[in-house]
């Protein structure tokens, strides 16, 4: 049997229901285990735990602007293979939302009142990118999750030393993140020159220092 191919409409209809579950916090579940499972909870003292907190707030909202921005380059993407590509990172990135979405209820604390206004901007730069061509899509790609995997690593060098649960979920997050941009490349993604990633770079500080706090 062969398969039904989406219309432009019922793939706005699908990206409309995700935009809700993403920006909701609501409705999404992990494929795999969050890499903290099993490993106890370290007595964090305020200060430790606001810190981490805002650590992972950032880390969230990168995550949702990792869903808008394959999300628009899904829907715009000019070969299946490329889209598919694009879907099936999306899919890990849920993984990263929800393991990210769990460390902050531990925390007592909640994401980014800010996400919808990032996932709309990650939205529109994705789906431009796609429209563009797939080298530059892929390119994107591979640019921001550089941009991403150099916030986890400082992450990681930020976090209290004992806190083993957020250390090992941003470990994992790291390793699919540094996948992720190699497959794009190796898919013929562009590979941008200095001035775009530190334009790039600028507008991540500015998401980043606005999660961090609210």
């Amino acid at each position: 049997m062969r398969e039904r191919r989406l219309s432009l409409l019922d793939r706005l209809i699908t990206e409309a229901d995700t935009v809700l579950r993403t920006v909701t916090s609501r409705g999404h579940s992990a494929t795999r285990p969050s890499p903290s499972t099993g490993h106890p909870d370290t007595g964090l003292s305020a200060a430790e735990r606001r810190h981490v907190a805002g650590l992972m707030r950032v880390n969230h909202t990168g995550e949702v602007c990792a869903q808008a921005l394959y999300q628009g380059q899904a829907l715009t993407a000019n070969l299946p293979t490329v889209r598919e590509e694009m879907q099936q990172a999306a899919v890990e990135e849920v993984d990263h939302l929800v393991w990210c979405e769990q460390r902050l209820r531990e925390l007592d604390s909640q994401p980014s009142v800010l996400n919808p206004a990032w996932y709309g901007l990650s939205f529109a730069l994705g789906a431009v990118a796609g429209a563009i061509g797939d080298k530059i899509s892929l390119g994107f790609v591979a640019a921001t999750e550089e941009r991403v995997c150099k916030h986890l690593r400082d992450h990681l060098k930020s976090l209290p030393e004992d806190d083993r649960r957020s250390r090992l979920i941003l470990q994992q997050m790291l390793e699919d993140e540094q996948r992720h941009g190699d497959n794009a490349l190796a898919a013929g993604g562009s590979d941008f020159p200095r001035p775009v990633k530190d334009a790039m770079s600028a507008v991540a500080k500015v998401m980043t220092s606005s999660s961090y706090r609210i």
